[in-house]
């Protein structure tokens, strides 16, 4: 149900379903060794960033959240924190008292003037700096750089009976979705390119939507 009317300009071509081991084996490769790079060259950044974050407010430098991965392992996905020490409680109480937020955040998870998001918090997001910290769980083969975004156990029924498609491949930092407007497309489309890439997966199709990602970034369409 979700796959059908999804059209997404901006969405690099996918090469036919083909998922022979030696890709698998190779994208494996350019995971341990980009992961392994960026990490080295962006360690004074990170540094420099938890450091803001903890000078902050002084709470915890990452967050760390449950999400579903390959084969429906659950693992800790990490990001650098974005939002305040007691965001699950203002987000409860926000909830309870503006329908119109309550039906923004059932759609599709997500709330374009989030209250719990702190100023340098919404440049993380902004930019994707928050990601960075992910780098580790690709480094421990719970992600890849590619992939479809990790999902909250919340999230499994949206998918429904295509959850099992989602299953079929790691989560990524970037990916179909990531490069394809982010927050510009809705959850229903979401659903269908993460099961479009599942289906469609390739080692060809990983290096197109790598190379997509620098140019989706900097120019931020969908970050909020």
């Amino acid at each position: 149900m979700y796959l059908s009317g999804t059209k997404t300009a901006d969405a690099p071509r996918l090469a036919p379903a083909s998922a022979p081991q030696q890709g698998v084996d190779l994208c494996r490769l350019f995971d341990i060794v980009i992961a392994s790079a960026a990490l080295l060259f962006l360690a004074p950044l990170m540094g420099a960033i938890a450091l803001l974050v903890w000078a902050h407010d002084g709470g915890p430098v990452l967050f760390g959240h449950s999400r579903i991965g390959f084969e429906g392992r659950t693992f800790r996905c990490w990001k650098f924190r974005s939002m305040v020490i007691d965001a699950e409680a203002r987000l409860a109480a926000l909830l309870a008292r503006d329908p119109q937020a309550r039906a923004e955040w059932e759609a599709d998870h997500k709330l374009r003037r989030d209250p719990r998001i702190t100023a340098l918090g919404r440049f993380l997001r902004v930019s994707s700096l928050d990601e960075l910290p992910q780098l580790f769980n690709v480094l421990r083969g719970e992600m890849s750089l590619v992939g479809p975004r990790p999902i909250v156990l919340a999230e499994v029924p949206r998918y429904g009976r295509w959850f099992s498609r989602y299953c079929e491949v790691k989560p990524g930092i970037t990916g179909l979705w990531q490069v394809s407007g982010r927050n510009d497309v809705d959850y229903r489309q979401r659903v269908a390119m993460d099961v479009l890439y599942a289906k469609r997966w390739s080692a060809q199709t990983y290096v197109r939507i790598l190379f997509a990602t620098v140019p989706a970034v900097l120019a931020r369409k969908g970050s909020y």
